[in-house]
């Protein structure tokens, strides 16, 4: 008999992996709420809306029908045409048909899938891959990259660009050992988006840098493209013909048809090295999920041509613009508190650093974001995300998102102006 004492250990990938600070704070409100604690959440990124019924009806008779089997791993051609097709006709990213589109388990799916095929870990005596976020940035972009032996370098923006990199700071960021380039518009935490001008000229850095940096590849993350209300519309840099055949292209269903329980993602890229790109996915992927719910393709269609669900997502994008004036007319209410106007998406992400230094009412020392975010919930009971994993000057901000109604929104800035009054 084995009289050992030892124990398994787990894998310092894992060990050593930051939980999401997102998650956890959601999680932690949910728990009190649970409890019974009346607690205003704004950490979740998930629109407050239900999923439009033809979307809902077009899975139960695909369900019904019989399709419950297993289908091809990165889905049927029929939907993957389709989503080709919306890529062609609305984003004019041109060339593209289903043998260019990967349909996974999610965006995040997609994106960790699209970095494990350009990454690899370094060899004896070679440098890292490297990938260039421009910070703030989604807290996932880093860890993904990072278990996958790239390295992240950042190009920090702040509040007085609307939180956009510049042309000038992408060139002197790239280096011979650059690989991929992410680019989420609108963005995940600021609530900011990038100009046609901007992408243009981002453009025109990596058309210049290709023999520089022969590897580099764009990811842009359009998840949030729908959910726009601003001066500025969604333009997608995969349009742009000089660079089209490095732009990788990631949407899903989750945040403009308010499908995030049904974890839908897709990526695309044109060209003959996209065909190779999303072979590389389907391998990749088929050795973990296989094929998404197969009765989601029909939803996926549905929503994608339906003009009834085109009506609904309408409905809630000026629902989102409303909210987004009704939550910055009250923050601009709130002393100390700063923030940019969000023109899309579903986010605001204040400076607070001027509160930072100051006692709550209830004796707690607010020393930064987290104390701030932690005293709020525990004292005032509203969930806000810390700032500081979303890189760069993060730290002096909370994200707020106001995916929830205008009572919650009111409420919560009643709650907020509460707090920061009785600071001393």
């Amino acid at each position: 008999m084995n009289t050992s004492t030892s124990t398994p250990t787990l894998s310092n990938r894992v060990l050593n992996l930051k939980p999401s600070i997102t998650v956890s704070l959601n999680n932690r409100a949910k728990a009190l709420k649970a409890s019974g604690v009346d607690i205003l959440g704004f950490a979740a990124g998930e629109p407050d809306f239900d999923t439009p019924q033809p979307i809902k009806d077009a899975a139960i008779k695909a369900m019904l029908d019989g399709q419950t089997k297993y289908t091809p791993t990165l889905g049927d051609m029929v939907t993957r045409d389709c989503i080709a097709n919306k890529l062609v006709t609305e984003n004019n990213i041109l060339g593209l048909t289903g043998e260019h589109v990967a349909i996974g388990a999610g965006g995040k799916h997609v994106l960790y899938s699209s970095i494990q095929c350009l990454f690899d870990f370094p060899a004896d005596g070679q440098e890292p891959w490297e990938m260039l976020l421009p910070t703030p940035a989604w807290v996932s972009y880093r860890p993904i990259c990072e278990l996958s032996g790239g390295v992240v370098r950042e190009i920090d923006a702040g509040p007085e660009s609307d939180f956009r990199i510049t042309a000038q700071q992408l060139k002197d960021a790239i280096t011979p050992r650059s690989r991929l380039l992410i680019l989420n518009s609108p963005s995940n935490p600021c609530g900011t988006m990038y100009s046609e001008s901007d992408l243009r000229e981002l453009a025109a850095v990596i058309h210049e840098s290709r023999d520089i940096a022969p590897n580099l590849v764009v990811l842009s993350d359009e998840i949030y493209e729908k959910i726009v209300y601003g001066d500025t519309p969604h333009f997608s840099i995969g349009s742009i013909p000089e660079i089209a055949d490095r732009v990788i292209t990631l949407n899903g269903m989750s945040k403009a048809y308010a499908m995030t329980g049904w974890r839908i993602g897709y990526v695309a890229m044109p060209g003959e090295f996209g065909k190779r790109f999303i072979k590389a996915i389907g391998t990749l992927q088929g050795q973990m999920t296989t094929n998404i719910t197969s009765f989601n393709y029909a939803a996926i269609r549905e929503a994608i041509t339906n003009p009834e669900v085109a009506q609904t997502v309408e409905m809630m994008r000026n629902a989102f613009a409303s909210r987004a004036k009704l939550i910055m007319d009250r923050m601009s209410e709130i002393p100390g508190v700063t923030c940019p106007t969000p023109t899309g998406a579903f986010y605001v992400f204040p400076d607070v650093s001027a509160l930072f230094g100051k006692t709550s009412a209830a004796g707690t020392k607010i020393a930064d974001a987290p104390s701030l975010s932690e005293a709020m919930l525990d004292e005032a009971h509203i969930a806000f995300v810390p700032g500081n994993d979303f890189g760069g000057i993060s730290g002096n901000h909370l994200r707020i998102s106001f995916a929830c109604s205008d009572e919650q929104i009111n409420a919560g800035m009643d709650r907020f102006e509460g707090f920061v009054e009785g600071l001393k």
